[in-house]
């Protein structure tokens, strides 16, 4: 296999990898979403701490799957980077509000009140909306210049 077709393999796994990451984490957000009102049970907190491993393993796999190699200046086709350029001050917004929201609910704390869990779970499923819309601008980038090259 040639060493473009191997890249090719690489950068398709490593998308499916992002997108199965991202289709558990919005699973799971449903399922905790469904949970509502929000008590303090065993079943509950469960939910809750899974949702949170999830989001940090979606959040890490799109920054290794996606956007390390584009950090570290290996992506050579032009239009990938210029998306990419324009996105990821975005990306890396949702990505601090991830980590802030597992920041105050992965731990599972005694006693811990869920008031704020009700607003903070709705403004997260905006961020995450948004995420998929920026990450799918990259995606899509990676596509048309898959497709651009299958044709040249």
């Amino acid at each position: 296999m040639s060493s473009a077709n191997e890249r090719r393999g690489e950068s398709r796994a490593q998308m499916n990898s992002l997108l199965g990451a991202r289709k558990e984490t919005l699973s799971l957000y449903s399922e905790l979403a469904a949970l509502r009102p929000f008590k303090e049970e065993e079943g509950f907190s469960v939910v809750l701490q899974e949702f949170c491993e999830t989001l940090m393993d979606y959040t890490a796999s799109a920054h290794f799957q996606l956007y390390r190699f584009l950090e570290d200046g290996s992506e050579r086709r032009e239009n990938v980077r210029k998306v990419a350029k324009k996105i990821y001050p975005n990306i890396s917004e949702t990505t601090e509000q991830f980590l802030d929201f597992n920041d105050k609910y992965e731990a599972e704390q005694k006693g811990q009140h869920f008031s704020a869990l009700d607003n903070d779970l709705s403004s997260l499923g905006e961020i995450l909306a948004d995420r998929i819309l920026y990450e799918d601008q990259v995606i899509s980038a990676f596509a048309i210049s898959k497709d651009t090259k299958a044709t040249a």
